[in-house]
């Protein structure tokens, strides 16, 4: 039993850094702002991530698009996840362009960037970030660790606490996933 309880120890102790950092707090909501103003202009959210990052990008589109808690319009909401996408994109050009290329496809100025990675290096969600700022998307990023990469590149960088392995800082994405979420519920 110890080791199951460890766990949710660990899982505390890296929340309870996150909750310490006030500034963290005040990032999730310029992030929502920037969310909640794109929907509301008629502009649409592209997420990506890799492995569990990628679950969280596909239920943070798919909660926009479907439903949180409450009961109103769909909003213009995707994750970058069609398996034949991504296989043909890293078929034809290399894995390291499999979102870039439908943020090319697809963003537009105004639209937002919602990008994934727990070590905040992962090259794929890098391009995509590149193709975003390319054509004018604001990006706001999960990352974790010291935030890697992505950290300079995001217009807004919501970090988790550096912990030894990827599913804490998983846990707290998904936390401000949701905070994120409830925001541009209580702001559209």
């Amino acid at each position: 039993m110890g080791s199951v309880k460890q766990h949710f120890i660990e899982a505390q102790s890296v929340l309870i850094d996150f909750l310490a950092d006030d500034s963290n707090f005040q990032k999730i909501e310029d992030a929502g702002k920037i969310l909640s103003d794109a929907l509301a202009s008629g502009n649409k959210i592209i997420s990506c991530g890799n492995g569990g990052s990628m679950c969280d990008a596909m239920h943070f589109a798919e909660e926009l698009s479907g439903r949180y808690r409450n009961d109103r319009k769909a909003l213009a909401a995707l994750s970058i996840s069609d398996p034949s996408h991504l296989s043909c994109v890293a078929n034809d050009y290399g894995y390291d362009f499999v979102f870039s290329r439908m943020v090319e496809a697809i963003g537009q100025r105004g639209d937002v960037l919602f990008a994934i990675s727990t070590s905040g290096n992962s090259e794929n969600v890098l391009q995509a970030i590149l193709a975003a700022k390319e054509k004018g998307l604001k990006v706001i990023g999960l990352t974790g660790k010291d935030g890697g990469k992505m950290a300079s590149m995001c217009d807004v960088e919501v970090r988790a606490p550096i912990s030894n392995f990827a599913d804490r800082a998983q846990e707290i994405h998904i936390k401000v996933i949701h905070s994120l979420i409830d925001y541009v519920e209580r702001h559209l």
